[in-house]
C-alpha cells in the first residue's frame, strides 16, 4: 500500500507553477540589488581610515612625516581631507545621476538578463579595482576618481533593470506592500556592507572592497543564469495593471485607487481575451521616447521629489559613520555598526509606507505625511541622538525609517505604477524608461547631498542637518499638487458611495 504524499510535499504543491516564477523573480532580483548597495557601503565605512587621527595610534614610526598625519592614506592625509572625500563621492554619484538617463532606454531594448548580468560582472571588478590600490599602494586621487566613475556608470544598470522585471510580474494590487518587503535589499545590502568592510577596515581596508566586489560579480552570474524577463517567456500568466472598465467608471476621480481586481462575470472574459492578447504581442512591445515618459502624469513631480528624498538618504549613506566617529568619538568599525540602524529603520519605514499606501490608495500622501515628521525627528537626533546608547539606537531606527520610507516607495511602488499608467495602453515597456527617470533625477539629489555634506560639515554639523531637513520640506511641497488630487479623488469616491446608499 502506497503512502500519501508527505505533508511537505503537499505544501509545495499547493502554489500553483506562476507563484513558484514570482518567488524565484522577487528572490533574484532582491539579491541582485543587495549586492549592488553592498558593493557602494564600503567606501563611507574606510573614509574613517584613509584619515585617521594617527596621534592615537602611538609614537610616529616614521620621521618624515607630521605626527598626526603620518597613518593617513595619502592623498587624504591634507587638511582638505573632507572635499577630497565629497569629491569621490561625487565622482560616483555624477557618473550615476546622468547614466541613469540612458540607462533606462538602453534597458528597454536590450535583454534585461544580458544587461543586468553584465553591469553586475563590472560592478565587481571596479570596486575590486578601488580596493586594489591599498595592495598596489597607488596614491594618486585621479585614479580612485576615474574608478569611481566607471563604478557610478555600470551601477546603472541595476535599478531600472531589476524594478522592470518586479513590475513585469506583479500587477498592481498589493504592489506597495510587495515591494515594500522587496525593497529592503537596498537596507539589507548597506547593512551587509558595512558589516562586511568592517571586518577589514582597521586591518586591509583593501578588502573591504575586493570581497564586495567578488559577491557582486558571483551574484551577476546567478542573474545570468536564472532570470527571466516576462511571464510570457515560461508561458506564465502576465499580471493585470489595471482594474476594469466597470471598476473604473466608479473610482473615475481618483487618482490611485487600492489596487484590488473586483470584476464581474462579464469582465472577467474581457481580461482573459486581454491576457492572450498580450501573450500574442510580447514581442510587438515598443519602448517609448524620453519625452512620452515626462509626460505621464506624476512623473515631474514624483522624481523631483525624489531629487531631495535622495539628496537626505545618500548623505547619511555616505556621512554618518564619519558622523558617529567624531560625534560620538567610536572607532571606524564602531561607527560602522552603528550606521547599520538607520537602515533597520528603512527596512521597517519601507514597509510601512508600502502597506500604507496601498490601504489609503495615497502613495503621494503617504510620502508627504512621513517626510513631513522627518523633519522634527532629524533635528531632535543631531542634538540628543548621542545621550547615550539606547537615545543613539532609536533614533537612528526612527529617522532611518521616516527618511527612507518615502525614498523606497518613490522608486518601487510608485515608479511600477506610472510605468503601467492607463495612458500607455498596456505598453508596459515604458516601466525602464519611467523608473530610470525618476531614480536618474532622484540621483542628482544623491550626488548633491553629499557634496555639500562635505563642504557645509567644515562649519559645523548642525548646518548638514539644517540642511538635510529643508530638502525634506523641500520634497514635500513638490508633491502637494499630487496629495490635493488624491484627497480629492477620496472624497469624490465617498460622495458617489453615500449617493449610491441613500438612492
Amino acid at each position: 500500500m502506497r503512502s500519501i504524499p508527505a505533508p511537505g510535499i503537499r505544501f509545495l504543491r499547493s502554489f500553483p507553477r506562476d507563484s513558484w516564477y514570482r518567488g524565484l523573480i522577487l528572490l533574484l532580483t532582491f539579491l541582485c540589488y543587495t549586492s549592488y548597495h553592498l558593493s557602494r557601503k564600503p567606501i563611507s565605512i574606510v573614509k574613517s581610515e584613509l584619515h585617521y587621527n594617527c596621534s592615537s595610534r602611538g609614537v610616529n614610526p616614521r620621521n618624515d612625516s607630521n605626527s598626526t598625519t603620518w597613518c593617513d592614506w595619502k592623498p587624504f592625509d591634507q587638511e582638505n581631507y573632507k572635499e577630497l572625500f565629497g569629491a569621490l563621492d561625487n565622482a560616483f554619484l555624477v557618473a550615476y545621476a546622468i547614466g541613469m538617463y540612458i540607462s533606462g532606454m538602453f534597458g528597454e531594448r536590450l535583454p534585461l538578463r544580458y544587461y543586468l548580468s553584465g553591469g553586475m560582472v563590472l560592478s565587481g571588478l571596479f570596486t575590486a579595482l578601488f580596493g586594489l590600490g591599498y595592495y598596489w599602494q597607488i596614491h594618486h586621487l585621479w585614479y580612485f576618481l576615474i574608478i569611481q566613475v566607471c563604478n557610478g556608470l555600470v551601477q546603472t544598470t541595476g535599478w531600472p533593470s531589476v524594478v522592470t522585471c518586479v513590475g513585469n510580474w506583479f500587477g498592481k494590487g498589493k504592489r506597495g506592500l510587495i515591494m515594500g518587503i522587496w525593497n529592503s535589499h537596498t537596507s539589507v545590502g548597506n547593512i551587509l556592507g558595512s558589516l562586511i568592510a568592517g571586518i577589514w577596515v582597521s586591518q586591509a581596508w583593501g578588502l573591504s572592497f575586493i570581497v564586495p566586489g567578488i559577491i557582486i560579480a558571483f551574484v551577476g552570474v546567478l542573474c545570468f543564469l536564472f532570470l527571466v524577463e516576462y511571464p510570457e517567456d515560461v508561458e506564465c500568466s502576465p499580471p493585470l495593471h489595471h482594474s476594469s472598465s466597470e471598476e473604473k467608471g466608479l473610482e473615475a476621480d481618483s487618482s490611485i485607487g487600492d489596487g484590488s481586481l473586483n470584476v464581474s462575470n462579464h469582465s472577467r472574459e474581457n481580461i482573459i481575451d486581454a491576457v492572450e492578447s498580450t501573450k500574442a504581442t510580447a514581442e510587438e512591445r515598443e519602448a517609448i521616447s524620453f519625452l512620452d515618459a515626462l509626460r505621464i502624469p506624476g512623473v515631474v513631480e514624483f522624481s523631483f521629489c525624489l531629487l531631495f528624498a535622495k539628496l537626505v538618504s545618500y548623505t547619511f549613506l555616505y556621512w554618518l559613520p564619519l558622523y558617529i566617529v567624531n560625534v560620538a568619538h567610536l572607532s571606524a568599525k564602531e561607527a560602522g555598526d552603528m550606521s547599520t540602524l538607520f537602515d533597520v529603520g528603512g527596512i521597517i519605514g519601507g514597509i510601512l509606507a508600502g502597506l500604507v499606501s496601498d490601504y489609503t490608495g495615497g502613495r503621494a500622501t503617504t510620502c508627504c505625511v512621513m517626510l513631513i515628521l522627518a523633519a522634527p525627528m532629524l533635528f531632535l537626533y543631531n542634538y540628543i541622538g548621542q545621550n547615550g546608547f539606547a537615545t543613539s539606537v532609536v533614533m537612528l531606527i526612527i529617522c532611518g525609517g521616516l527618511v527612507n520610507g518615502p525614498y523606497a516607495l518613490i522608486t518601487t511602488a510608485v515608479s511600477a505604477d506610472l510605468g503601467t499608467h492607463e495612458s500607455l495602453q498596456g505598453n508596459a515597456k515604458a516601466l525602464s524608461t519611467v523608473t530610470a527617470i525618476i531614480d536618474g533625477t532622484g540621483s542628482v539629489g544623491a550626488a548633491l547631498g553629499p557634496l555639500l555634506a562635505g563642504l557645509i560639515s567644515a562649519s559645523g554639523w548642525d548646518n548638514v542637518f539644517y540642511m538635510l531637513i529643508s530638502a525634506d520640506v523641500l520634497a514635500c511641497l513638490l508633491l502637494s499638487r499630487v496629495v490635493y488630487k488624491e484627497i480629492r479623488g477620496w472624497c469624490g469616491c465617498y460622495t458617489r458611495k453615500r449617493g449610491f446608499k441613500e438612492f
